[in-house]
């Protein structure tokens, strides 16, 4: 097994517009990058599905890559998304994130084509032999149509290079068992910020967090209490639940972004076909952070 990217609190970057979704807004995306090392982050995850990343153009996506790898300038590990359901398109996306110099890939499971188990293994196979980055498969089925079965797993972090998976199933049984099959051949990261203790107790090793965009202290210092045993680690999982519920009230990234403008991070537009966040679960966004933020203050 390699050694893992990283252990602990990763964050999956929003990508910050300017209003109405014109254009990357790097001044955002700086002040954002900053904020989060500033608070112990980890690792960075840029343009992921928090990242908007099906949203970018080419030019934008290499732009973007280039402007984290230079800002962060190796203080934290860079994990950049690089999947696609054409695994041609994957390959040539993660070749020149390894140019621009990732530290490793975010690579989601094949959406819409909907292939098969054989078919997962195959494609990580073909983007792995190509680059000489480490791999981190995403597994989102709620997203993607496909779920990458614990067998499955198994069977492709033969490959040396593909060193981890991001579990957002949301199936513990599941992660488990994925977790029993690849004890000592892979690393695990949780990829649901409710679940972040769940995980890390049948193995996993950290998360790849959305809340961490607005919270990254609170959830390094949970991460590292899970990872370490604390029993407090409890008492700061159930006391985020409010939080991450609002922060999905809507579909990923609308309500974290929503969050980052009320908290004057960087603005909230999306890009089609996200539309900002209603007005119901504005407000109710507001007081729970709000909320969380006053009974959490010596985290902010």
């Amino acid at each position: 097994m390699t050694d893992a990217i990283f252990k602990g609190c990763g964050t999956a970057l929003i990508t910050p517009f300017t209003e109405g979704g014109g254009a990357v807004d790097f001044s955002a995306l700086e002040r954002l990058i900053e904020f989060q090392i500033s608070n112990g982050i980890d690792s960075l995850v840029a343009l992921g599905t928090t990242g908007e990343a099906m949203t970018l153009t080419p030019s934008e996506k290499e732009e973007v890559i280039r402007f984290a790898v230079s800002k962060i300038n190796r203080r934290v590990p860079v994990i950049v998304g690089t999947g696609s359901n054409s695994t041609a398109c994957a390959v040539e996306n993660s070749r020149a994130a390894e140019k621009l110099g990732a530290d490793g890939i975010l690579l989601v499971t094949p959406y819409y084509n909907k292939c098969t188990q054989n078919g997962l293994i195959a494609h990580f196979g073909a983007v792995a032999d190509a680059v000489g980055l480490p791999v981190v498969a995403y597994n989102v089925p709620g997203r993607t149509g496909v779920n990458i079965l614990p067998a499955t797993f198994a069977k492709m972090c033969e490959h040396k290079n593909v060193s981890a998976i991001k579990e957002a199933s949301g199936d513990i049984s599941q992660i488990s068992e994925t977790a029993r099959l690849t004890r000592g051949k892979a690393h695990i990261y949780c990829g649901d910020d409710g679940i972040i203790l769940p995980v890390i107790s049948v193995g996993g090793i950290g998360v790849i967090s959305v809340a961490a965009n607005i919270a990254p202290k609170y959830f390094s210092e949970l991460t590292a209490a899970a990872l370490s045993g604390q029993k407090k680690a409890v008492e700061m999982q159930l006391n985020a639940l409010p939080l991450i519920k609002a922060l999905f009230s809507e579909v990923n990234p609308i309500p974290v972004k929503a969050a980052a403008e009320l908290l004057g991070l960087s603005g909230g537009a999306v890009r089609l076909p996200l539309t900002r966040i209603e007005d119901g679960n504005l407000l109710n966004l507001k007081k729970v952070t709000d909320e969380f933020f006053k009974a959490q203050e010596n985290f902010f």
